[in-house]
């Protein structure tokens, strides 16, 4: 779920030739149109340099950078955490082998273990899922990440409604396991968090902000909430 998509730092200056890729029988144009993007795109092969499991790394990355979420000791929640890129940065920057931090992630897709971080397969949609989380962490958290989006379906007011959801359910569990003073980060689309949801933001936290990372491809309508300051039991 939490998949990769302007140049900028964060990608290390990586400087390549155009490559182009020639349309291969029984390939789509689409396909070798994605293919080239793949191969000529600077965070891809900044990505594979670091070890990083996808360019989505750099998003996270450069959230951080902007706004100082992530610290060392930090207890900190990945939901959407698949193929991993989110939960590297995460482990990076919070330490849990040298600290007390930890790092928990969630995907409904099978990923490879990130050393330092605990990670399982579950869909977030479940009605156990919460109450899963919440047993691993066994207490307040500091930063809750959500990289969640829906599979469309190709019906734009369908597919917007399925995001709103996923951000709502992100929402209620960050409300309920985050301590005093904490962030929430999630993905949002064209157009930002509903007006309802944003006012519900806008109560439980210090500050709200809209951010597109540059790691974030020009033509993608995501954009990221951040949310800081944590006000426990404003929402009551």
């Amino acid at each position: 779920m939490a998949d990769g998509r302007r140049g900028g730092g964060s990608q290390g200056g990586d400087r390549m030739l155009h490559t182009r890729v020639k349309t291969a029988r029984g390939r789509k144009s689409s396909s070798t149109r994605w293919l080239q993007r793949q191969l000529n795109d600077p965070y891809v092969v900044a990505a594979r340099r670091l070890g990083y499991r996808s360019r989505a790394a750099f998003k996270l990355k450069e959230l951080d950078e902007r706004f100082a979420i992530l610290k060392a000791g930090q207890r900190v929640v990945d939901l959407g955490c698949a193929p991993g890129g989110w939960t590297q940065i995460a482990v990076e920057k919070v330490k849990p082998e040298t600290t007390e931090g930890q790092v928990v992630g969630l995907d409904l897709l099978e990923m490879d273990a990130v050393p330092g971080a605990t990670t399982f397969v579950c869909d977030f949609t479940d009605d156990d899922a919460p109450d899963r989380l919440k047993a691993l962490l066994g207490g307040p958290v500091d930063v809750v990440l959500s990289d969640m989006a829906a599979n469309t379906t190709g019906h734009p007011q369908t597919d917007h409604l399925r995001i709103i959801a996923l951000l709502e359910m992100a929402y209620a569990f960050a409300v309920e396991v985050l301590a005093p003073g904490g962030w929430f980060v999630a993905k949002v689309f064209q157009g930002g968090a509903e007006s309802d949801l944003l006012t519900a933001m806008k109560r439980d936290f210090e500050s709200v902000r809209h951010a597109k990372p540059p790691a974030s491809r020009k033509d993608s309508a995501e954009i990221y909430v951040v949310a800081k300051g944590f006000r426990k039991g404003a929402h009551l």
